[in-house]
C-alpha cells in the first residue's frame, strides 16, 4: 500500500493519461497528493477524467506524433504546475501479428509513439530536472521487451528498444539525483487490446491470463515512493498463470 499523502507537493505529468495504464497511474498520483497534469490527445476524456479530480488534475491535450506539438510538453506543465518532480512516459500503442500483414503506415506511427515520442519527451523532462537535481522518470515498457514474443514482433521490437533506452539513460541520470525506471507488464486489459477477438478476451480472462490496470499504477507508486537512495530500475509485472 502507498503511504497516505506519499507524494505531497509533487507535480507528475503523465501521458496517455485519459485511459489504460496512464489513466491508472494517473488517479493513484492524485490519491497519493499530487498534483497531475493529464496528457492525452483525446479530449473528451480527458476533460471528464479531469473534472472528476479536481484542481490538482489538469488537463493538457497534445497529440504526441506532431513533432512541433511534442516538443510543447514539458514547456506546458512547467506554465500549468509551475514545476514537473515525476514524468511517467506512458503512451504508446500496439501492433500485433505477422510481420507481413503490418501496414508501413502503422508500423512508422507505432514506432513513432513507443520510441521516438518517449525519447523526446524524457530528453526534455531531464534538462528540467537536471537543473534540479532531482526527479523521477518512469517509463512504460513490456513483458514483450524482456522475450522475443514471435506475435509481435513490431511492438516488441519498439519495447526492446525502450528497456535499452531507460537502462542507459539511467546510468546517465542517477549522478544527477534523478531515477529512471520502466514497468514491464504482462497482457493488461487496456485499449491496446481491442483488436482481440472477444472469445479470446473472454478465455484470457477465465484463465487468469490478464491484469488490470490498476495493479501496474500500483507498481508504478512503489518505484516512487522508495527512499531516493533507492532505484527500481525495472519492473516485470504480469498475471501469475501467464506462461512465459
Amino acid at each position: 500500500m502507498t503511504p497516505p499523502r506519499a507524494l505531497d507537493g509533487k507535480v507528475a505529468a503523465v501521458t496517455g493519461a485519459a485511459s489504460g495504464i496512464g489513466r491508472a497511474s494517473a488517479e493513484a498520483m492524485l490519491a497519493a497528493g499530487a498534483r497531475v497534469v493529464l496528457v492525452d490527445r483525446d479530449v473528451e476524456a480527458l476533460s471528464a477524467l479531469c473534472a472528476r479530480h479536481g484542481d490538482s488534475a489538469m488537463p493538457l491535450v497534445i497529440d504526441l506524433l506532431d513533432a512541433q506539438a511534442c516538443a510543447t510538453l514539458v514547456p506546458a506543465v512547467l506554465e500549468r504546475a509551475g514545476g514537473l518532480d515525476i514524468l511517467h512516459a506512458n503512451a504508446g500503442t500496439y501492433i500485433g501479428g505477422d510481420l507481413v500483414d503490418a501496414e508501413p503506415d502503422a508500423i512508422d506511427r507505432m514506432l513513432n509513439l513507443n520510441v521516438n515520442v518517449v525519447m523526446k519527451n524524457v530528453r526534455d523532462a531531464l534538462r528540467h530536472m537536471i537543473e534540479r537535481k532531482s526527479g523521477d522518470v518512469v517509463v512504460t515498457s513490456s513483458l514483450a521487451g524482456h522475450f522475443p514474443t514471435p506475435w509481435e514482433p513490431v511492438y516488441a521490437s519498439s519495447k526492446w528498444a525502450i528497456h535499452c533506452f531507460v537502462q542507459t539513460v539511467r546510468r546517465q541520470a542517477f549522478r544527477h539525483g534523478i531515477r529512471v525506471g520502466s514497468v514491464s507488464p504482462g497482457p493488461v486489459v487496456t485499449g491496446l487490446l481491442d483488436d482481440w477477438p472477444a472469445e479470446r478476451l473472454a478465455a484470457a480472462r477465465e484463465a487468469g491470463g490478464l491484469i488490470d490496470a490498476a495493479d501496474v499504477a500500483e507498481v508504478v507508486m512503489f518505484m516512487l515512493t522508495r527512499p531516493r537512495g533507492v532505484t527500481i530500475r525495472d519492473v516485470v509485472v504480469m498475471p501469475s498463470r501467464f506462461d512465459l
